[in-house]
């Protein structure tokens, strides 16, 4: 097993975190406003990714703590816009738009980063756009400052890759991914303090279910899932990684399934799921596999 497939292998375990995350944001939102929860989040996140690479800290540089700050820069306002484009948006649209980025990834990568993607990996990309919009339940074809500001959303996460991708070759990937993860919470602690200000404040429930799902999201939604993002980026492409992430929805369609949201009930299964999913994971195959080495395979070994 090659370094690329150890580190793709280790992105898609993130999705499966993320995946199973969705539900249980789900159920707390009527507990802990959007900005305080992800305050919380990821200062539990940057504390044991502090604690965890507390070594390598010693020795950070400014011209890290600054490309650093940059990436948790695309991460909060990746999430914040996502949020604030959700209450004028739908889900589907917002979901869909912010799927987008799968696209961007490789186009940014072949302008700046000058590196192109080789042919299955747009055809992988296509294949799981289409997937995305199948499992959204597409888009519903009237354009709003919701869906702009989705779109802001992709753009920002689109960057995030590719300033991992950029970064991790001029500064240690562990050190990165604690400044990006602890000033991100900082940014979020400073929204939150300035909605606090401008606005009524909301009401903050701090209850069981909030404290776990806090604290699982923190450790593993957060901590595990960039940290590994951070890491596993130096043996992979950034337009690899894009399409991996979008394994997200696909997980997240399938806890949909097995548990239950804040009415009780579960998600059903529906055609337009099934077939997002599909596409999605033949974009992985088809990205994964080098189809010319399987012939050449084939042709040294014939069956007997």
């Amino acid at each position: 097993m090659t370094r690329q497939i150890k580190a793709d292998l280790s992105i898609l375990s993130i999705t499966v975190v993320w995946g199973s995350s969705f539900i249980l944001m789900k159920n707390i939102t009527e507990n802990i406003p959007f900005y305080a929860y992800l305050f919380l989040r990821f200062s539990i996140a940057g504390i044991i990714l502090a604690l965890i690479f507390i070594r390598q800290l010693g020795k950070i540089s400014r011209k890290t703590l600054i490309q650093g700050t940059i990436i948790g820069f695309t991460l909060f306002a990746g999430m914040s816009l996502q949020y604030s484009g959700l209450n004028f948006t739908s889900a589907s649209n917002s979901a869909f738009i912010t799927g987008l980025n799968v696209v961007m990834v490789p186009v940014i990568s072949a302008l700046y980063l000058k590196k192109k993607p080789p042919l299955r990996a747009v055809i992988g990309v296509v294949l799981a756009t289409a997937g995305l919009f199948f499992l959204s339940g597409g888009f519903s074809g009237i354009w709003n400052i919701g869906d702009t500001l989705t779109l802001l959303c992709a753009v920002c996460f689109a960057f995030q890759i590719i300033f991992i991708d950029k970064f991790t070759q001029e500064s240690d990937a562990r050190q990165l991914a604690v400044v990006q993860i602890v000033s991100a919470a900082v940014m979020y602690g400073i929204l939150w303090a300035g909605y606090g200000l401008s606005a009524e404040p909301a009401t903050v429930v701090i209850n069981t279910r909030v404290i776990l799902t806090a604290l699982y999201t923190g450790a593993m939604g957060t901590a595990f899932a960039f940290g590994v993002q951070t890491i596993a980026q130096q043996y992979t492409t950034p337009t690899r990684t894009a399409l991996l992430l979008t394994f997200e929805p696909v997980f997240g369609a399938l806890f949909a399934l097995t548990i239950p949201g804040p009415d009780g009930t579960t998600e059903r299964l529906t055609i337009a799921t099934a077939i997002g999913c599909l596409l999605i994971f033949i974009g992985m195959i088809v990205t994964e596999v080098r189809f010319r080495d399987l012939r050449k395979s084939g042709a040294q070994n014939p069956p007997m």
